[in-house]
């Protein structure tokens, strides 16, 4: 917030110049008043001579000037007050003292002080009344007011003197701490929403970063088993198309319809920002698995799926990642496996399901040499784990190599909640 017109640089204990020149000024005021009535009562009432009376005028500037002080030291002008109003004067020191002391000093806290220090006030005002009253001479002839009304007109003259600056200087302490209690909080709530700006700019890197490595995994799962699948049949292509052309067109055509496929599964990956609802529904299950396995049985490999257990739905999240690990064995097993024989295992077990995917040692027929860029199981094991499950992929002690997953049982979907995919 920008500063008022009024305002300026600190300047010792005042945070603008305008309060400053506000206690300069009320100080004057009480040193003036405070002097006429030292001067009052030493050089007309008491008669005790002019150097007295000078000495008196003297000291009730001083105690007029403490209200220099009134914000650094709010107890300094209302000690002072308190000793010169039983003198019959200092008032306006004494009720600007009282507003400070009840401004500054935190109420909880210092509670009976403020209370304390302003009865006293209280009943010095009314003594100095009474005494003022009674003191009088009456004149002959003058009609003097019977005592209760002096006594009654001193109590409510000595409440107006105390009673609303007290008042008024505890309002606005309160409104005062208030006004900064809502700034402070203000600034904490405004480095917090700092903070969570910073936070959510950070998920929401993450989250681009997650969704970038998902779709490279997708891709990759399709790429690198369409692909390697149409190697294999080119290779096989080259050896039988002059001895067996029937069976060299069946290759071709088989190899076209894998292409197909590579590309409906890519363009469905690519459209995931834009259709992510029709896309998770579209997306490969373990009831595709017969079909993955007849896909890689075409292209010469020798495998064969096994099902047991209760068949049951899980959660589209589930079956694509068990599909893809399937996927990531069968290309595998045509890269560095070439001619073994090759076992698909979908098991529906108590705590899960569990897909296996294992081949024998390799013989020593033809070898297709097939690129890997050695990231396809790090990419299983990382979706694996991410649902919860558990996964292990290497030599089975035979000569062989085992890939294995297991998804937990809370990803299956409940009979009630099939319809809307909700999840044990």
């Amino acid at each position: 917030m920008g500063k008022s017109p009024g305002d300026g640089q600190a300047l010792w204990w005042w945070r603008r110049r305008r309060s400053a020149l506000l206690d300069v000024g009320l100080a004057g005021l009480a040193a003036l008043e405070c002097a006429v009535g030292a001067y009052a009562l030493v050089g007309d009432r008491l008669h005790w001579g002019f150097g007295a009376a000078l000495t008196a005028s003297l000291l009730g500037v001083l105690a007029g000037l403490t209200l220099v002080v009134r914000r650094r030291w709010p107890l300094v002008p209302a000690v002072v007050a308190l000793v010169f109003v039983p003198a019959l004067f200092g008032v306006v020191l004494l009720v600007v003292s009282l507003y400070s002391l009840a401004a500054t000093w935190e109420w909880p806290s210092r509670r009976w002080r403020v209370v304390g220090l302003a009865a006293l006030a209280y009943v010095e005002s009314v003594g100095m009344l009474l005494l003022s009253f009674l003191g009088v001479d009456s004149q002959p002839g003058e009609v003097q007011p019977p005592a209760w009304v002096l006594v009654l007109v001193a109590v409510l003259v000595a409440v107006a003197l105390t009673v609303p600056p007290v008042v008024t200087g505890l309002y606005v302490g309160a409104r005062r701490r208030l006004i900064e209690s809502l700034k402070d909080r203000a600034h904490g709530l405004e480095t917090e929403l700092d903070l969570l700006a910073e936070q959510a700019q950070e998920r929401a890197r993450r989250a681009r970063l997650e969704e970038r490595t998902r779709i490279a995994r997708e891709m990759h799962d399709v790429v690198a088993h369409r692909v390697s699948l149409m190697v294999v049949h080119a290779g096989a292509l080259e050896r039988i198309v002059d001895r067996d052309p029937e069976k060299a067109r069946q290759s071709a055509a088989l190899m076209g319809e894998v292409g197909r496929q590579a590309l409906n599964e890519l363009r469905e990956i690519l459209g995931v920002l834009r259709m992510s609802e029709e896309t998770v529904e579209r997306t490969p299950g373990l009831a595709q698995l017969p079909g993955l396995v007849a896909q890689s049985e075409a292209a010469g490999m020798r495998v064969s799926l096994a099902v047991s257990g209760e068949t049951r739905a899980f959660v589209p999240e589930a079956e694509q990642t068990a599909y893809r690990v399937v996927q990531e064995g069968l290309t595998n097993a045509h890269k560095h496996a070439s001619g073994a024989r090759v076992s698909v295992l979908l098991a529906y077990v108590p705590n899960g399901v569990r897909v296996q995917v294992a081949n024998d040692c390799p013989g020593l027929g033809v070898k297709v040499a097939l690129p890997s860029g050695g990231n396809g199981l790090v990419g299983m094991r990382e979706r694996v784990l991410a649902l919860g499950g558990s996964f292990s992929a290497g030599p089975d002690g035979k000569g062989g190599f085992l890939v294995e997953a297991v998804l937990p049982s809370r990803l299956a979907v409940t009979t009630r909640g099939a319809g809307n995919g909700a999840a044990e």
